[in-house]
């Protein structure tokens, strides 16, 4: 890897409001304390219309429990805490920050992706349902989103 630039997501980024057409971030938020205000700051860099592609694992995957430097988990519905009206206690969303554009759950990474091509349709019929019923008997791997950002200017 040869970065243009190394940041500290635990604090303020080092860019410009309104300055960032994508933001990428595969397995990195589960290890961030400061996840709230690090969307926050996502959004404020980010363009009207940015997109945001994060790669976490899944909240009932093996290997999150393992890691000792996961600090926070994911589920299908995560993101929606930055959504107006789906949270009373998220007091910085005034209005839609994004628009959930994907959520896809995996069944598994590695060397077992092979069986993702049969599960996978089965775990993302209904997201709802499988992780009330049957994320802990079949635990997925990882999960993705892709996030639009919104903004009125």
């Amino acid at each position: 890897m040869n970065p243009d630039k190394v940041v500290d997501l635990e604090k303020k980024l080092p860019f410009k409001d309104n300055s960032v057409d994508e933001i990428l971030a595969n397995h990195v938020l589960e290890h961030i304390s400061n996840f709230v205000p690090l969307m926050h700051e996502f959004w404020r860099v980010c363009k009207k219309g940015a997109v945001i592609k994060i790669r976490t694992p899944f909240y009932s995957a093996w290997g999150q429990f393992n890691d000792p430097t996961h600090v926070r988990f994911f589920t299908p519905f995560t993101f929606n805490y930055f959504r107006k009206g789906n949270y009373s206690h998220e007091v910085g969303c005034k209005t839609d920050m994004f628009n959930i554009r994907k959520v896809k759950i995996n069944f598994a990474i590695g060397r077992a992706k092979g069986l993702n091509w049969v599960m996978n349709p089965l775990i993302n019929l209904h997201h709802a349902f499988y992780c009330r019923f049957f994320s802990w008997i079949l635990p997925a791997s990882e999960m993705e989103y892709e996030l639009v950002v919104l903004k009125n200017r």
